[in-house]
């Protein structure tokens, strides 16, 4: 390997390492939105940022120009999104930890949620990001909103789960 080679090896670690620096943080926490585990017990989120970045990293020296976090961004939002629906079928079962804002939500509507306001991704960029239309996103936010707003009572929500009766 030349001296060439090897001094753009060293300086693409060196960018790497230093966006990493920089963004690790924020998209650990936007991954623990999403996945709305506890900050100090989570493994899926501290998986989908793993995968992130080295997808990011694999794709380094082809950004030319892109900015690194988004395209970080879209692969812990796709891949999130891809291994829910695959694992636990339509947006469903995954367990999220009861003391996170965002527990009661749907993991569609997390996604919606962390990147309208966490992320501050514009509702067309969301919606061409996830393949939804943009009035099922608006809608998928609205809602989202209002339940992390003014949350259910446990009865009630109970209650609409299984489709009885509030006592």
């Amino acid at each position: 390997m030349g001296d060439r080679q090897l001094a753009r090896d060293a300086r693409r670690a060196r960018e790497f390492e230093a966006f990493v620096a920089g963004a690790a943080g924020r998209l650990l926490h936007a991954a623990m939105l999403l996945t709305a585990e506890a900050p100090d017990a989570n493994p899926r989120a501290r998986r989908l940022l793993t995968l992130a970045l080295a997808h990011t990293y694999a794709r380094w020296d082809r950004l030319r120009g892109e900015d690194p976090y988004d395209c970080a961004r879209q692969y812990l939002a796709t891949r999130f999104a891809r291994t829910t629906w695959h694992r636990y079928g339509a947006f469903g079962r995954a367990r999220p930890d009861p003391r996170s804002p965002l527990a009661a939500l749907t993991p569609r509507e997390r996604l919606v949620l962390v990147l309208r306001f966490y992320e501050g991704v514009a509702e067309e960029q969301t919606a061409a990001l996830l393949g939804l239309p943009t009035e099922r996103v608006h809608a998928l936010c609205d809602r989202a909103t209002a339940d992390v707003l003014h949350p259910a009572r446990p009865a009630a929500r109970r209650a609409a789960n299984t489709g009885a009766a509030p006592s």
